[in-house]
C-alpha cells in the first residue's frame, strides 16, 4: 500500500509529497519545490529510500529543488510531459517573477506521457496527461490506494489558474471532468497547495467543476 507525507515548502506553501511503498520502503518525491534541507530531514525521519523525483508540471514552486535533490540523492528526475519543457527552460525568469533565488536548470531524465506507469516499490502510479493549467501537466494516480497527486489541476473548492502562457480554462475543465472524475468518487487527492479533498466532494460543491455546472 502506498503511504505518503505532505511537506509544504517555500513561501508558496507548495505540497511536496514524500510517497513510499509500505512493503519495500522504496520512495519518491513528488514536486520538490524548494527547501531541500527540509525534504532531506523528512526523508530521514520517515526512514525510506528515495529512488526518483517525480514532477507534475514545470512551475518554479513545484520544481525549484528538483535538481538539488536529484544530485544529493543520486536519483533521476521523471516528468512532467514534454509540453512543459518551455517552462523548465525559463526557470531563471520564473525565479525573478515569483520571488525565488536563482535556481539550477531542471533537465528531466525521462518525460512522461498519458498512459505511462511508474513503479514505487510494489506500488504502481498511472500517469494522466491533464493540460490546462500548463500544457504538459500530469496527474499521478495510485488506483490501489485510491489516491491521486494532482499538482495544480484541482484544489479543494477550486481549480488551477489558466492565465499563464499556454494555459486554457476550457481544456483544464475537460481534463478534470473527462479524466479525473471517471476514476471514481472515492479517490482522495493531494493538491499542489492547501488541504486534501476527494472527487465526490468536488463533484458536489466545487463551483468550477461540480456536476451541476454541466446540466
Amino acid at each position: 500500500m502506498l503511504a505518503f507525507r505532505m511537506i509544504p515548502v517555500t513561501h508558496y506553501q507548495q505540497n511536496c509529497s514524500l510517497i513510499w511503498c509500505g512493503t519495500t520502503r522504496e520512495a519518491a518525491l513528488v514536486d520538490p519545490g524548494g527547501e531541500p534541507d527540509k525534504l532531506l530531514e523528512a526523508i530521514a525521519e520517515v526512514g525510506v529510500r528515495v529512488g526518483k523525483i517525480l514532477l507534475t508540471h514545470g512551475h518554479m514552486d513545484h520544481v525549484g529543488a528538483a535538481t538539488a535533490m536529484a544530485q544529493s540523492l543520486s536519483v533521476p528526475i521523471i516528468g512532467p510531459h514534454r509540453d512543459d519543457s518551455f517552462w523548465l527552460d525559463r526557470l531563471d525568469q520564473q525565479a525573478q517573477m515569483m520571488g525565488f533565488a536563482p535556481t539550477e536548470a531542471v533537465r528531466p531524465d525521462r518525460w512522461l506521457a498519458d498512459g505511462d506507469q511508474i513503479s514505487v516499490g510494489d506500488c504502481q502510479l498511472d500517469v494522466l496527461h491533464c493540460p490546462g493549467h500548463t500544457p504538459g501537466h500530469v496527474v499521478l494516480v495510485d488506483r490501489a490506494s485510491r489516491l491521486a497527486f494532482v499538482g495544480d489541476v484541482l484544489f479543494k473548492g477550486s481549480v488551477g489558474r489558466s492565465d499563464f502562457p499556454l494555459g486554457d480554462h476550457a481544456v483544464l475543465v475537460r481534463s478534470i471532468v473527462g479524466k479525473l472524475w471517471p476514476l471514481g468518487d472515492d479517490i482522495r487527492f493531494v493538491p499542489g497547495h492547501g488541504p486534501m479533498s476527494d472527487f465526490a466532494s468536488e463533484r458536489a460543491d466545487n463551483p468550477f467543476v461540480a456536476d451541476k455546472q454541466f446540466g
